[in-house]
């Protein structure tokens, strides 16, 4: 053990942890964009210099670096909401950040393993924006995904935003990758820097030029909404004496805004109650709002009488008949759970909360409610781009309900709120998102927000959107586009391979 550690470049080691502990810094709250790139350029410096043993550990202590600190937020939601010790949740949130810091490690082995006898300039620009773009594209599927962090979120605020309509998140992601390339192979030309840092300076013009294309038409008048944030504190949300309380909260802050709105919205699960159980109540309060010509819809669990044993996570669009959609991408221990026939015991034991919802269908039509079509997601379900296209182009407008109170004080509301921003700027369409703590916002069809909550404190949040019409590259082909490319980079670097094996 002593040998093996004196031989690890313990500086080299240190440089790829501390250059993943900086890339969440280029996510929101701070904003920092640049960093990725300059942090991505810094790990593939190492993984070309150190020796190819140490690859995938260097490559693990950056993801252990940029997980580390990027989802230490789970800690929270497990500890202080899910009813876990401190023990066990700070145990399950460092096995968290180890499956996730396995990515990147694996990115760097495969590169090491078996694309190391390429040019230097075929590695950085045609290997590794490949294998990084596959294996980021696979973290949102694998094990039903957890795309939180995927590069591309970092650039809601940069020039390279302009590409999401085109190539999507991961699109956005690629060209970070291929940027840290460009800018380590100027790094390594210093005779010639201007070469690699041509085509660099092309890609951030390219990304601002696109800003500028409209990819959306205005469809109809814009559309006045009222967010209702109701903050109610999630310890208390599911007593029984707090129902009635919330129900005279929502109703109070709802009726002061029947007149100035075409639709009222009530986060996730707003109602700590099934629809039936309120059905009565909630379509005396429709009535009461389309007197004055608004509509209401609100989040809260759905058991449908056909099948009383099976409930939903849902969104209804109060009304005669009432418009329904359920939420299809749960989350694993959280909203269900996923093996129950092994670890439901095993939970049992440990005395993990958690729900058994059933999963709404992959696809379902969007909600008509004030004229326009709505295209719903509730909470995780928008950090899922090709799920949110679904009901495009025929949605005009998005909305998004979450309870971001799992989060409390972190890092994760905001960057939930950039991963929403992102749907926007894929789709061309303007999103009203409320949630029962904050960040509720409303953001326009180029994934700026115009308006939005502060956190922790009863709100309503009032404004206008315009809803948009028409289809982007993204909605029209969502990630296969893209994949395409990245699969083709590295079947042309395998051959470039072979011929150089072979030669």
């Amino acid at each position: 053990m002593k040998a093996w550690l004196a031989q690890l470049p313990l500086r080299w080691l240190l440089a790829a942890f501390l250059a993943g502990l900086a890339l969440p810094f280029s996510f929101a709250p701070f904003g920092l964009f640049p960093l990725a790139i300059v942090s991505l350029a810094l790990l593939f410096w190492l993984w070309q210099t150190m020796p190819a043993r140490h690859v995938f550990l260097a490559g693990y202590l950056f993801g252990v670096g940029y997980f580390g600190l990027g989802v230490s937020w789970v800690a929270v939601s497990m500890y202080r909401f899910g009813g876990m010790s401190v023990s066990l949740s700070l145990l399950s949130t460092v096995l968290f950040i180890l499956v996730l810091a396995a990515f990147p490690a694996f990115t760097g082995w495969l590169y090491r393993r078996y694309f190391s006898m390429l040019s230097s300039r075929l590695q950085l620009l045609l290997v590794l924006p490949a294998l990084w773009g596959l294996l980021e594209w696979s973290r949102g599927w694998v094990l039903t995904g957890f795309p939180w962090l995927a590069l591309g979120y970092s650039q809601t605020d940069s020039p390279l935003a302009g590409v999401a309509p085109v190539l999507g998140v991961y699109g956005i992601g690629w060209l970070i990758t291929l940027s840290a390339g460009l800018l380590v192979l100027a790094w390594q030309m210093p005779r010639r820097r201007w070469l690699p840092l041509l085509p660099l300076l092309g890609i951030w013009l390219l990304g601002a030029g696109l800003l500028q294309v409209e990819w959306s038409a205005p469809a109809g008048k814009a559309l006045r909404a009222s967010l209702v944030q109701g903050n109610v504190p999630q310890n208390l949300k599911w007593l029984p004496e707090q129902r009635q309380p919330t129900i005279d909260l929502y109703t109070r802050l709802s009726r002061q805004h029947w007149a100035d709105s075409d639709i009222v919205i009530w986060p996730e699960t707003a109602l700590p109650a099934y629809y039936h159980q309120a059905e009565r109540f909630l379509q005396g309060l429709a009535v009461e709002a389309a007197e004055h010509g608004s509509n209401l819809m609100l989040g809260l669990p759905v058991r449908p009488e056909s099948a009383p044993e099976t409930y939903y996570n849902s969104v209804v669009a109060v009304g005669d008949p009432p418009q329904i959609y359920s939420k299809h991408h749960l989350v694993p221990f959280g909203e269900y759970i996923p093996l129950k026939w092994l670890l439901g015991s095993l939970l049992d034991i440990l005395q993990v909360p958690m729900a058994n919802f059933s999963r709404g269908a992959a696809t379902q039509p969007p909600l008509n409610v004030a004229g326009q079509k709505i295209a719903v997601s509730i909470c995780y379900e928008d950090a899922f781009g090709e799920e949110v296209i679904r009901a495009l182009p025929e949605a005009t407008v998005l909305v998004n309900v979450s309870n971001d109170a799992w989060f409390g004080d972190s890092l994760a509301p905001h960057q939930h709120l950039q991963m929403a921003r992102m749907r926007s700027m894929e789709t061309a369409r303007p999103m009203f998102r409320a949630t029962n703590n904050g960040i509720s916002a409303m953001i326009d069809h180029r994934g700026q927000i115009s308006a939005q909550s502060p956190q922790f404190e009863v709100f309503v949040l009032s404004g206008s959107l315009q809803p948009r019409s028409g289809a982007t590259p993204y909605v029209l082909g969502g990630n296969y586009p893209l994949l395409g490319l990245l699969f083709s980079s590295l079947l042309t670097a395998v051959f470039l391979r072979r011929r150089q094996v072979f030669r």
